[in-house]
């Protein structure tokens, strides 16, 4: 087995003495103080996460004739420069090979964030779809990444960095200068609250790091309130709701296929729709406070028709809520399903999304 590897925090967790545990190949935070309270700052104040574990790739070629195109779903030709977009590397299957974001640095430039555990084979997959006139790069051991996440993170970026950044858009990012390194801010996030993504140069993490919990209004959040912040939102989470045998339109993700173009996978997504879909995405609140958990059954009535992807106790709602994959009968809102584990049974209600709506994204 290959040693876990770190970030350039990984003194830092543990001086503030996180749980750490394994996640990704990666030796990293699941969380400091608790669950519940890093969930409650980033809610109400603002919580910092180390990502520096996330992968970072830079293209640089002909973006609109170069053969990029080619390899996502969404159309990275027509992303405005300083502009980012959200969609997924497939298989011939239309299986999810990751769900990822790219970043239009320039006219000829793009910097692509994938998962930390796919990072590897995304970069050969990616890297065996392009011509060989592009400049493909995996910056990731170079590039460290902090996220700001919460109503208050605007007004502590702004006193670092400056005024610019409470004019930056949803889905935009600025190239700037922080504690005097180059960095990419990006108003994006994964917590359903207004918050930033810092890009910077690895060796500079630890010093900005430092700079941001030093604001009262700033506490450390590990990957568990991460984890449970983006389910309130209903965001899915590779691994647990993506895979490669999940395809796009089975996790009610198409908004972020573009059919208008042609990439890897697109006719195998054309057949499943044209077949309908063997089985589809439902969210589902417990009628109770207990926590529903990956991997367990759903039930309608006596038939078993799909199995929970991610699950979790709500402090937002009171109750516990999980993601699954079902029966597309049995994913019409309202529907009664329950939730099976040996001898432990939960009675749900399928509902919409989001399962929290009144966070501060789009402050």
């Amino acid at each position: 087995m290959e040693p876990l590897k770190t970030t350039p925090l990984v003194d830092r967790h543990r001086a503030l003495g996180a749980l750490m545990a394994p996640f990704g190949g990666w030796d990293m935070p699941i969380q400091y103080e608790g669950i519940l309270a890093e969930h409650r700052a980033c809610r109400e104040k603002s919580a910092l996460f180390d990502i520096c574990h996330m992968g970072e790739f830079r293209y640089e070629g002909d973006i609109v004739g170069g053969g990029l195109e080619n390899v996502f779903t969404m159309s990275v030709a027509s992303i405005p420069v300083g502009r980012s977009r959200y969609g997924f590397l497939l298989n011939e299957r239309g299986g999810i090979i990751d769900d990822l974001i790219v970043f239009r640095l320039a006219e000829n430039e793009a910097m692509i964030v994938v998962n930390a555990a796919t990072a590897p084979n995304d970069f050969a997959v990616i890297g065996s779809r392009l011509p060989g006139s592009a400049r493909f790069e995996d910056i990731s051991a170079a590039t460290g990444k902090l996220d700001l996440q919460g109503p208050l993170s605007r007004d502590v970026l702004m006193s670092l960095i400056g005024r610019e950044i409470t004019s930056l858009p949803y889905f935009r990012f600025i190239e700037t200068t922080v504690m005097g390194s180059p960095a990419i801010v990006s108003r994006t996030g994964y917590t359903g609250e207004l918050g930033y993504e810092i890009f910077l140069p690895a060796e500079k993490t630890a010093e900005l790091w430092d700079a941001l919990l030093a604001y009262p209004s700033v506490k450390p959040a590990g990957l568990g309130a991460r984890d449970l912040l983006r389910l309130e939102v209903g965001y899915s989470l590779y691994g647990n709701d993506l895979d490669e045998k999940v395809t796009p339109l089975e996790a009610g993700l198409d908004a972020f296929v573009n059919f208008d173009k042609a990439f890897v996978g697109k006719e195998a997504l054309l057949a499943q729709r044209a077949a309908g879909l063997p089985r589809a995405k439902v969210a589902f609140k417990v009628g109770s406070r207990r926590s529903p958990r990956h991997y367990y059954e759903i039930w309608s009535g006596e038939a078993r028709v799909g199995t929970v992807t991610s699950g979790a106790f709500s402090p937002m709602l009171g109750c516990g809520m999980g993601l699954g994959l079902v029966d597309p009968a049995s994913a019409a809102p309202g529907a009664a399903l329950t939730i099976r584990h040996g001898s432990l049974v939960m009675e749900a209600t399928v509902c919409s999304l989001p399962f929290y709506a009144g966070g501060s994204l789009r402050a």
